[in-house]
């Protein structure tokens, strides 16, 4: 109680601090802003802002059009984007002038915050990094090697799932297909199956509940302008000590990883991520000279999004909701650390969920992606990575799946230079929202967007030119964009296909639904309101044949 009266307190002062500080300072009469929304001095435009960022952005663009300005506190600015054509500005026309992401609050004071990759300013290392991505870390030869591991998971939750079918009980899709893309991702970067065999999974999900929680505390210092830095006097200690935790368990995996190295035991057919980057960190001749705090920091977003946060959907009180906003805004930075793991996070099992929801929803779909299976497999075997290039319709479904509902609804850029979009002069500095559920239900660009129609995708097979309109950007767009789609697409087809072919399944803990109910809960990635819950029935055992 205490606590939050000092907050409140630090938070009107620093707004009168900073009306006083803005009452006095003069704007150039050339620079031309966005247009923005009625907006409530010194708060600006918290107020609008709900749980579910990418929807109260969606309603506000809807209202004010797909380019408009917020103010989030009296000193934060925020550019929402929410239209394919505006979109290509920022992803393809300015991507240099937004090649970079909004820096997370504190992160100079925390020992791996500002080493991490993914919210990197663009420069050397981000360049380097990139390059390491697309060449090595995330290459066709890595994902040819991987595609082993993803087989093998494959088929442990095919097992799992026989289980439940033999004793007649209900299955939570949403956790068998979390367990499968958290085995998915740890193997592949560090050899390790997160879910089931590491030791360390109990202490990584705490230690992740708890960062979430403590930034929220810390991402408050936002909205206090002038008075910023007493959020981190307040709660730096605690940061400190979760920073130093998170540092113990990455030095484990690491020491592990050179240990192997230096035993000459590497077997180089089963190398992954980590190992990889070891190659890098003792190249002598590498253009950017990476330590292991690179390396440590690059992995610890792999443990961060193992669980995501889910807001509360009750009403805030005023301080709840300053809190929340500021906090949703710097979890949207955070996010886009699901670009490199976007296959093998929480996200990806969230979008699998969905188009398994929408399919139970549509018997008529359902029914069309497994013959198509069959036909490919003639039902002898489990389907393979392999066989998803011959199954068009399966490939919608899954496009037409993360059009309706992508991972992450909202992605984030910042303004490295003046630029105009749509005749608006766009200052240094701004923090940009390109709202892809926003863009990606545009009736402009869509036929139905609210409806689930994977034929729209048939027609499009092979054609780049849809593409370069940038009206499906499920895992964004640009230089910022996810350099792991190929790897995504590759699991989320494959883990839905298996599920189809194997099972049917009968809604519900009883398995007497009728429909899925198919509400979004609130949160930063689209998340299910009401998990999905199934009894399965045994249609095709690949292990009996």
């Amino acid at each position: 109680m205490i606590e939050t009266l000092f907050i409140v307190l630090l938070f009107l002062i620093s707004l009168i601090v900073t009306y006083t500080m803005m009452c006095t300072k003069t704007t150039s009469n050339n620079v031309q802003l966005p247009p923005s929304p009625q907006s409530i001095p010194l708060i600006g435009h918290l107020h609008l802002l709900t749980p579910s960022l990418y929807k109260s952005l969606h309603t506000l663009s809807s209202k004010h059009g797909p380019l408009l300005l917020l103010r989030l506190g009296p000193s934060r600015r925020l550019l929402v984007v929410s239209s394919a054509t505006v979109a290509a500005a920022v992803f393809k026309t300015h991507d240099l002038a937004f090649s970079s992401r909004p820096a997370f609050a504190f992160a100079d004071k925390l020992p791996l915050g500002t080493a991490g990759f993914i919210t990197a300013p663009y420069g050397p290392y981000w360049r380097f990094m990139k390059k390491q991505c697309v060449t090595e870390l995330l290459s066709t030869r890595q994902l040819d090697r991987s595609k082993t591991i993803r087989r093998e998971e494959i088929e442990r939750s095919i097992k799992r799932v026989l289980g439940s079918a033999r004793e007649n009980v209900a299955l939570h899709l949403s956790s068998e297909f979390m367990k499968l893309t958290n085995n998915v991702t740890c193997r592949m970067a560090m050899s390790t199956s997160c879910s089931e065999n590491c030791e360390d999974a109990e202490r990584i999900r705490k230690l992740v509940k708890e960062s979430f929680e403590l930034a929220a505390k810390l991402c408050f210092g936002d909205v206090l302008g002038p008075l910023k830095d007493f959020t981190f006097w307040l709660y730096g200690k605690k940061a400190l000590d979760v920073s130093t935790r998170y540092d113990e368990l990455l030095d484990k995996v690491l020491k592990e990883h050179q240990h192997k190295r230096l035993s000459h035991n590497a077997d180089e057919t089963q190398r992954d991520l980590m190992d990889i980057l070891l190659d890098v960190y003792h190249d002598a001749h590498a253009h950017f000279k990476i330590t292991t705090t690179h390396i440590k920091a690059f992995f610890l977003v792999t443990f961060i999004f193992h669980i995501y946060l889910y807001f509360p959907s009750h009403l805030f009180s005023f301080v709840e909701l300053i809190v929340t906003a500021s906090m949703k805004l710097k979890f949207i930075i955070y996010s886009c650390g699901k670009d490199l793991f976007i296959a093998g996070t929480d996200t990806s099992a969230e979008a699998m969920q969905w188009a398994m929801a929408e399919l139970l929803n549509h018997p008529e779909a359902f029914e069309r992606v497994r013959n198509e299976i069959e036909l490919v497999t003639g039902n002898v075997r489990l389907v393979e990575e392999s066989d998803v290039p011959n199954m068009p319709y399966l490939q919608a479904v899954v496009k037409e799946t993360l059009r309706l509902y992508p991972p992450g609804p909202v992605t984030t850029r910042e303004c490295r230079q003046h630029c105009k979009i749509n005749g608006f002069d766009v200052p240094p500095k701004t923090a940009v929202a390109i709202n892809l559920y926003a863009i990606m239900r545009d009736p402009d660009s869509w036929d139905h967007p609210n409806e689930f129609r994977p034929e729209r995708f048939l027609k499009e097979q092979d054609d780049d030119s849809e593409r370069m309109k940038f009206n499906f950007v499920p895992f964004g767009g640009g230089r910022r964009g996810c350099p792991g789609t190929t790897l995504a697409f590759n699991l989320m087809n494959t883990a839905v296909a298996a599920m189809v072919q194997c099972f049917d399944w009968r809604i519900g803990e009883d398995g007497k639904g009728e429909k899925v109910d198919m509400q979004s809960g609130s949160g930063m990635s689209l998340s299910m309101l009401h998990p999905l819950v199934c009894v399965p029935v045994v249609h095709f055992n690949p292990y009996n044949v």
